[in-house]
Parts: C-alpha cells; structure tokens; sequence
C-alpha cells in the first residue's frame, strides 16, 4: 500500500506532472530530514521509498549523530510484506550495496528492512517521494505510517503543490495536515515545487523541545552565502522587479521603470532573515523579535492559563521600527498549545494604545509555565504571518513567523518564575538577547 501513495514497482514509469517527471531535489530533501537535522540526543527514524541515489537517502545520513538509528523501506515494498517480490528483492539488495560503500560508521547506523511489519514504533517517519494516486490509497498508507511511530513521533510526507496534479492525495494530506499537522513547508526550488508537510498523530512531551535546534526552513531562502530573505521578501522583490519591467515595455523612453527598480532591494532587505546563535544558558528567555523596549510592566491575564484563570504576568513589550528584521522567534522551547487572534485597531506601535491593536497570541507549554508572544499591528503594519501550528514543538530561538513593516511584539511571562534583565530603552536582538532568567 505504501508503494502505491508514492511511488510505483520498479518496472513503471514514475509518476509526471505536466512540466515532467516528479523528482525531490536537494532543497525539498533537506527539508523532509528536518525532524533529523533539528532534534539532538539519540532517535530512531524510519526513511520509507528511498532508493540508493536518493538525494533524500543521501540528507538522512549526513543528519545523523552517533547515538541515531537509520532504518530503511526501499522502493519495490509496500508497508504490509506483501509488495511484489522481486521488485522487494531488488530494492533490499541494492540498498545494502550502496550501504557497503559508505563504510563502516553508516553500516553500524543504517539498515535496511523488508517490511513495516518488522519495524519497532520509531520517532520519525519519513516518506522518500511525493504521495500520489487517490485519497484513498494515501489516507491507507498514512494510516500504516502512523501505527509506526512512536507516541509524539512525526511522519513527514510531500505533495505536489501544483493543482491538478494528483488532486486527490494532495487534498487528502492537506484534510490530514489540518486535522493532525504540526508544520508545512512550500519548497518552490523544485520541479514541481512540493509541499512537506509533518504530522503528529499523538501528543508529543513538551519537554523535548529541549533538545530541538533552530533550524532554517524554505521560508528562509539563502541568496548568499550569509544573506538570508524570508520567502515574503523573495515574493515582494521580485513583484517590484516585474513591475520595472513592465514598465520599461509599456514605456521605453521613460525613466519611470526606476522606481520599482530601486524599491526591490530596499524591500527585500526589510524581509531579512539572519543566523542568529543562542545563548548556551538554558535558564534563559530570549527577544522574540529584534527593536527597542517599550516598558516591562506586571499585569493580569486570563487568556494564556488554559482554564481560564487570572495569572499574573510580566510583560515586555518591544517596538520594531521598519529598519529592524521582522522575523519573530519564540523566547523559549516548548509546545505551541494555542494560537488565538483578537480584533482592534491599527494605532502607531509606540503608543499605549497599541495594546488593542489587532494581535496574534500564540501560547508556548514549558516545563517552568505557559509562556506567550503577541504579534501585533501598527500603523503600517498591517499583515502578520504565523507558522506554528497547535501541537508544534519550538526550539528556543526557532523562527515562527513576521510582522510586515514595523510593529510591536509582547511576551508574557509567569512573574513569580522569572527574573527580567531588561528595562525600558534597551535594545534587544530576536533570538539572541535574553529578556529573563528562569528562577
């Protein structure tokens, strides 16, 4: 059943799109590994359709640590054993071939199985190729790869993001990502552009996100070597570049064309993304954003508890201005447990009125206590992007989300468990300046 949500016997062509065939290239494979890349201490995943010359295969090894386990369902075998047997023959043998040549410390890491049936419930599951065919076939299989994961496990699967295309697994993930999804991907730098999606079936231990790293996704799209831009910037320099364009066709003795010319770059530039390193102290809560601080003051609140009761809070309040990185990172490691949005207005975000402004809330479980970061508008501001779902676990510091042209951002702390080390005036980095201490 799984070779048939994904990819056909070994002896059928492999599955097209209308620009050609479907294939994962290095960026969408970097990305199915993420739960690999971005969770340290000893874990076992499960890479499910790979072949030897799998740039996905070829991801996974290189994303392990040396207390990982690697095990391997290849091409030609479906999930149950019952898989046609020569096409099951041919992909075990040829994946332990190239095994063999990678040497001794992958072989001692990696190997290969013949069924689903013969695998112990993993952390991750990862699935090699797109999922295709009918919904029905793809929510079968899935429902295979979920009895394979352990409790909080993940399995990562892709879709083609092009409509049309398989429109059947592609909606049947997508029902699958909104019922049980903890984070989706879009990988435009592949043909055809592929959506990757992580889904979590049972509740994950808040406290594993502990061991999370910050990881960069497609959102953060490297044009340098050291020069990131979130997708968004990407989509924004490249709309002021075409209209240049256009404006040069429509009018080649004009200068007009200039304008959105040289707004391409300044736009993009708002839309920067850095690297960013924490600070090695887990006691630690860090900037959600980069800005000055407005005020720290303690207040009351019932929306953050879960049961509705008043907690007391300190709140330290940020103003981005339109020349910081807008990039928001959540000050702490924890799972997301809600994500609400309130109504308001859209006042300038230095003023006390902007505590009404439209604001999204997203409420991050620790093991200390709830935290929760508000994004709010301004008066440019007026979009904010948010991309951690309920049930998704955050690595301190980890990207999840922006406000577009200048804004405020609020994080709220339990106040009888931290220490704040900031004051009103001060200049804080996203990710990176620590606003309290854990008592």
């Amino acid at each position: 059943m799984l070779s048939s949500m994904t990819e056909p016997a070994a002896d059928l062509p492999r599955p097209t799109h209308p620009l050609g065939q479907v294939r994962v290239g290095a960026p969408a494979a970097r990305t199915l590994v993420i739960e690999l890349t971005r969770r340290a201490g000893p874990k076992t995943a499960l890479l499910v359709g790979a072949g030897p010359h799998s740039p996905v295969l070829a991801a996974a090894v290189d994303a392990l640590l040396p207390e990982d386990s690697l095990l391997l369902l290849g091409p030609g075998l479906d999930g149950t054993g019952s898989g046609t047997e020569a096409a099951a023959a041919a992909g075990s043998e040829a994946l332990r071939a190239h095994l063999a040549g990678l040497g001794g410390w992958v072989q001692e890491r990696v190997r290969v199985v013949d069924s689903l049936a013969a695998v112990d419930p993993v952390d991750v599951v990862i699935v090699a190729e797109p999922v295709i065919g009918t919904a029905e076939r793809a929510r079968a299989g899935l429902d295979e790869l979920s009895k394979a994961v352990t409790a909080g496990g993940v399995v990562v699967v892709a879709a083609v993001a092009v409509p049309g295309v398989a429109p059947g697994a592609t909606a049947e993930l997508d029902r699958q990502a909104m019922l049980y999804g903890v984070g989706s991907d879009l990988v435009l730098r592949n043909l055809p552009p592929l959506r990757v999606h992580r889904l979590r079936w049972l509740p994950a231990d808040p406290a594993l996100a502990d061991q999370l790293t910050p990881v960069s996704r497609p959102s953060s799209v490297p044009l340098t070597r050291s020069w990131h831009v979130d997708s968004h910037g990407v989509a924004a320099g490249g709309i002021a570049l075409g209209l240049a364009a256009l404006a040069k066709l429509a009018r080649p003795g004009s200068r007009l064309w200039l304008l959105p010319a040289a707004a391409a770059l300044p736009v993009a530039a708002f839309f920067r993304d850095p690297q960013r390193d924490q600070p090695a102290d887990g006691s630690l809560v860090l900037a959600a954003s980069d800005g000055r601080v407005l005020s720290v003051e303690r207040i009351s609140d019932d929306r953050f508890s879960g049961d509705g009761s008043a907690v007391d809070y300190l709140r330290v309040a940020v103003f981005l201005s339109v020349l910081d990185v807008h990039i928001n990172r959540s000050p702490v490691a924890g799972e997301v447990v809600d994500h609400f949005l309130e109504d308001g207005g859209y006042a300038a975000a230095m003023s006390p009125t902007a505590e009404h402004n439209v604001a999204a809330y997203t409420v991050v479980q620790t093991a200390r206590g709830r935290v929760a970061v508000a994004q709010r508008t301004g008066l440019l501001a007026r979009r904010i992007v948010h991309r951690a779902p309920v049930g998704s676990l955050l690595a301190r510091g980890e990207r999840f989300g922006l406000i577009r042209f200048g804004s405020r951002t609020d994080v709220y702390l339990p106040a009888d468990r931290v220490e704040v080390l900031v004051a009103a005036g001060d200049r804080v980095t996203g990710g990176g300046t620590p606003l309290a201490r854990w008592r």
